[in-house]
């Protein structure tokens, strides 16, 4: 560990991905910057994700083991991990996602230098078995409220907020299956924190065939109604930035390539 390293907690909820999972908890162990806890919450998984855990659990201390009571979903999952984080920064990967191995240190770094509280680095879509599908989702160099509402291109393996300028409380997430994620950016924006585009593609999001992200009706169902019940948005409001969703929704689908 570096001298002056600020703790960092990576959030981690885990439910059937024994597969892949050893492959994300290396990419963490791997990293270079290494003053870090990765928080894994096991939102009782029916495969043997647990066992994978704790067998990394015994070898390093910086990974940390807890499970809900019931199946509960990411977002109970990831607030669980959040009350147990003790670090100045809060990251989130998710199981089947992946760093590069300098990720938290030249996002940091990033954050540190020009005071940003809420960043997100570009990323690249890779498949089930990690390999390349040459897309490259570059972020806004800076993106706010409004125009999060029609652009959701800030990526949950991405992003990175100094709890130190925001606090806490801003990062629980609401209760609900989906979206959770995009409606917590939105408390942060919301509350003054933009989000600031990190200029590294050092982030790799696994693109899982039958997975919940990849039901585009159900997807579409839920953004409307995380701008109608969540945000409270006026109905033609709603519209104009459901236009907006749909015209970038499609546009991220032919995103830059390598």
């Amino acid at each position: 560990m570096k001298k002056n390293e600020e703790l960092v907690s990576i959030i981690t909820p885990v439910y059937n991905c024994s597969k892949i999972l050893p492959e994300t908890i290396e990419c963490v162990i791997n990293q270079t910057y290494k003053n870090w806890e990765m928080i894994l919450v096991d939102d009782c998984t029916p495969d043997n994700s647990a066992e994978i855990i704790k067998e990394y659990k015994k070898k390093d201390d910086r990974i940390k083991y807890f499970k809900l009571e019931k199946n509960s979903g990411a977002a109970v999952a990831r607030n669980r991990a959040l009350k147990e984080a003790n670090g100045r920064f809060i990251a989130y990967l998710d199981a089947d996602d992946l760093w590069a191995k300098e990720k938290l240190e030249k996002q940091i770094n990033f954050m540190l230098e020009h005071n940003y509280a809420f960043t997100c680095t570009d990323y690249e879509k890779i498949d089930v078995n990690g390999k390349s599908l040459n897309k490259i989702v570059k972020i806004p160099t800076k993106v706010n409220y409004n125009l999060f509402l029609r652009n959701t291109i800030i990526q949950t393996v991405g992003v990175i907020v100094d709890t130190k300028i925001t606090g806490k409380g801003v990062l629980v997430m609401p209760n609900i299956r989906r979206r959770q994620d995009a409606a917590t950016w939105c408390q942060l924006l919301k509350s003054g924190y933009d989000c600031y585009e990190c200029p590294y593609n050092l982030s790799y999001y696994r693109v899982v065939p039958n997975s919940l992200s990849s039901n585009k009706f159900k997807a579409i169902k839920m953004n409307w109604y995380w701008y109608r019940k969540i945000e409270k948005l006026p109905f033609f409001k709603t519209c104009y930035c459901f236009i907006g969703y749909a015209f970038n929704a499609v546009k991220k689908r032919i995103y830059l390539k390598k």
